[in-house]
């Protein structure tokens, strides 16, 4: 016999010892079922962590258009009064007001929009024709175009620096007029109104915002003429 025959054989009798024991324990009631439970739990750990990831990274992709507006600057920081960002006889009114806390819970809610599943506080006011038809868009104030982008939700933007620290931003455009770095009079047409996903079911509108040194959005209706509605 070769001296390598007797760890043959020990080898041999340990398998067939682990395989009695394995047919021992698929012998046992509890057996399969414990399987069962243990692979549906770790099924469902790996579905709630997957879903759990998921919501996530929707919920970082969303694109917010601005947090919660506050208030923070005087009555009217400007050195010149506004004008409506709407053409002399537009025919565009006023379709949907900014979000203020300050007012009624009437108000506030239908300063609301809605997209996406949620709902988010109108940083400006919207201006629209009752027809549906575009119109022209005219800066509020000279001052210097800072941005000019194409947004994938809030549509073709301006937005324009003026010399008091303020900017006045107008989405939701077509027909863009002016370029970045242009330096625009109070009035002259810088686009026409168009449509956004954001507000899409707000059709063809412009949406108009002020914001302040800090960039914090603030009422554009302290700084604007009387707006009709």
């Amino acid at each position: 016999m070769r001296p390598e025959e007797p760890n043959k054989t020990v080898t041999s009798l340990e398998q067939v010892q682990k395989r009695l024991k394995w047919k021992k324990l698929f012998a046992k009631k509890w057996f399969f079922p414990a399987i069962y439970l243990v692979t549906a739990a770790l099924i469902l750990t790996i579905a709630w962590l997957y879903q759990e990831h998921g919501s996530r990274v929707t919920e970082t992709n969303k694109p917010i258009p601005a947090s919660l507006p506050k208030e923070k600057m005087p009555a009217n920081p400007t050195d010149d009064d506004m004008v409506l960002p709407t053409a002399k006889n537009s025919g565009a009114v006023k379709t949907m007001d900014f979000y203020d806390e300050a007012k009624s819970k009437k108000d506030r809610e239908a300063a609301l929009v809605d997209y996406a599943n949620a709902f988010w506080p109108h940083a400006g006011i919207d201006f629209a024709r009752k027809d549906g038809k575009s119109f022209e868009v005219v800066a509020a104030l000279e001052g210097k175009v800072i941005r000019v982008e194409e947004h994938p939700v809030l549509g073709h933007q301006i937005e324009i620096k003026h010399e008091s620290g303020i900017s006045t931003v107008y989405q939701s455009l077509d027909d863009i007029r002016v370029k970045q770095g242009q330096m625009v009079k109070k009035g002259q047409v810088i686009g026409k109104a168009g449509r956004n996903l954001f507000e899409k079911e707000a059709g063809v509108h412009l949406h108009f915002e002020v914001r302040g040194r800090d960039q914090q959005a603030v009422n554009p209706a302290q700084y604007l003429p009387q707006t009709k509605q």
